[in-house]
């Protein structure tokens, strides 16, 4: 049984895997950048192209959408231990485009 990932990193890198092509809308496509600090961390780039998805370490191209927080925040988001929605509201994690952010998440399973 594979492992599930715990960390900020392993999560963002996650998103290759847990990418859901079935719900792609026609022609979609995005770049994201994540920027999340502490430890567990590091800046990565999410591309969706061509119907697939990768994700890489670093900050690659231009982003339609950024996502800045602490790898605590984002850990606890994706683990089901916090509401996204509070966290955005609450300033603890910042969006650069609300609605990409949107389209972007229905496109994953989720970690719980």
């Amino acid at each position: 049984m594979e492992t599930k990932p715990e960390i900020a990193r392993e999560i963002v890198l996650s998103l290759q895997d847990r990418f859901r092509p079935e719900k792609l809308e026609e022609g979609f496509e995005t770049v994201f950048h994540f920027d999340i600090e502490g430890k567990n961390g590091g800046q990565f780039t999410a591309v969706i192209e061509k119907g697939a998805c990768r994700v890489s370490q670093g900050l690659e191209g231009e982003a339609k959408c950024t996502i800045k927080t602490s790898d605590a925040v984002y850990e606890e988001i994706e683990l089901g231990k916090r509401s996204a929605e509070m966290a955005f509201m609450m300033g603890k994690i910042k969006v650069s485009d609300l609605n990409e952010m949107l389209k972007f998440t229905k496109l994953f399973r989720r970690l719980f």
